[in-house]
């Protein structure tokens, strides 16, 4: 996944881009950083892309706008004998962590509840917000169609990803087979820990559900250096140091498109992780709940 810089009055816009989804002509798509805004409530100079409570809804739009035009997302009317340059029509979601998706051909009139959007119609954008979670974009390249998807844990465990193809599939008459898939910046598996009954869940509904997760001990250098201290009358004689278990989120969702049909070498994943790179992305665990909003984002020119 590449970064492009884009230079606008001493910001620095940074859009991440999938590789093989760049080559597509008729397609914009990028998942934005948190460099290059004008927000100043995370830190100074942010690309907060969400409407949050800590943000003001001015630095937001300011973002945004700069943003969709560094993407190329824009339009051109004439009007009164001038030009004028406006952006595409955005369509967003609230969010809610579950497997409802939209198939939207015109901006609609009340913002949709869900975390899905395909289309197939040219000049919109469609945009889903992260901050830790997945984005995950889809590219039916025969029937020019595209679909944005927002899959973090409870998402991913529901089969959002895998429902989209299938949602793409009868609206568009997708074929698996010719798509090509881009799963943005998130928590990796290095960071992601989650409890036991996520884990539960997850081998509940995939065969390879144990294989997503990882443990380690928890150390203790006190324990290590005086173990006689930790006795127990339980075998074989020392109390079991609590288990730290670690899900893969991109792993999950690769195993989800490829399940649904799609070559894997259509699918490519980025490698940044949220949690390891907050100087750059936006991380809901690394920064403690507050933080701004990244956007993935996805629309067919004209």
């Amino acid at each position: 996944m590449t970064t492009r810089a884009l230079n606008k009055k001493k910001t620095t816009i940074n859009i991440l881009r999938a590789r093989h989804l760049a080559r597509i002509p008729w397609l914009v798509h990028g998942f934005s950083t948190r460099s290059g805004g004008f927000s100043r409530a995370y830190g100074k100079g942010d690309l907060n892309l969400g409407f949050t409570k800590d943000d003001t809804g001015v630095s937001v739009e300011r973002n945004r706008a700069a943003f969709f035009q560094s993407l190329g997302a824009v339009m051109r009317q004439r009007g009164s004998g001038k030009v004028v340059a406006g952006v595409w029509p955005l369509v967003t979601l609230r969010q809610i962590h579950s497997d409802i998706i939209h198939h939207v051909e015109s901006p609609p009139a009340q913002q949709l509840t869900g975390d899905g959007l395909i289309s197939a119609t040219s000049g919109l954008l469609l945009a889903i917000q992260t901050a830790d979670c997945l984005p995950v974009i889809l590219v039916d390249t025969r029937h020019r169609a595209v679909g944005v998807f927002h899959a973090g844990w409870r998402g991913t465990v529901k089969r959002i990803v895998e429902k989209g193809v299938g949602e793409m599939y009868r609206n568009f008459g997708t074929r698996p087979r010719d798509l090509k898939a881009a799963i943005g910046p998130g928590i990796q598996g290095c960071c992601y820990e989650v409890g036991e009954e996520v884990r539960t869940k997850f081998e509940s509904q995939f065969v390879y559900g144990t294989s997503l997760f990882r443990e380690i001990k928890e150390s203790d250098p006190v324990r290590e250096k005086y173990p006689l201290l930790f006795l127990t009358a339980r075998a074989p004689g020392h109390s079991e140091l609590p288990k730290k278990i670690f899900l893969d989120l991109v792993e999950a969702n690769r195993q989800q498109l490829v399940a649904a049909g799609v070559p894997r070498k259509n699918i490519e994943a980025s490698p940044l992780c949220t949690n390891c790179h907050p100087e750059l992305l936006f991380s809901y665990r690394a920064e403690k709940g507050k933080t701004g909003r990244m956007m993935a984002v996805a629309g067919i020119r004209g």
